[in-house]
C-alpha cells in the first residue's frame, strides 16, 4: 500500500474554499461601504444610467451583500465536502 494523494482530496479544493472566502469578504466590505454612502470613485458610476442616481446605493449594497453571503456559503460547502 502507498502513501499517493488522491485527486479530488481535501488539498484540491483549498484553492477554491480561498477564492471563495476572499471574494465573500470583499463583497461584504463593498456592501458596507455602499451602505454607509462613501464616495468609491469609479465604482461610484456602475449602475448608473444617465442622470438618475436615486436610491442606487442600497441597492448595490444589498447586491453586493447577497453576493458575498452566497461566496461564504459556497466556501463552506466547498470545504464541508474537502471532508
Amino acid at each position: 500500500m502507498s502513501s499517493a494523494s488522491f485527486s479530488g482530496g481535501a488539498g484540491s479544493r483549498r484553492p477554491l474554499v480561498i477564492a471563495l472566502a476572499v471574494i465573500g469578504a470583499v463583497f461584504v466590505i463593498l456592501a458596507i461601504l455602499f451602505f454607509a454612502g462613501v464616495n468609491m470613485g469609479p465604482l461610484d458610476s456602475i449602475g448608473h444610467s444617465g442622470k438618475v442616481h436615486h436610491g442606487s446605493h442600497a441597492i448595490r449594497g444589498g447586491l453586493s451583500a447577497v453576493i458575498g453571503i452566497i461566496a461564504f456559503a459556497g466556501a463552506w460547502v466547498a470545504n464541508r465536502k474537502a471532508r
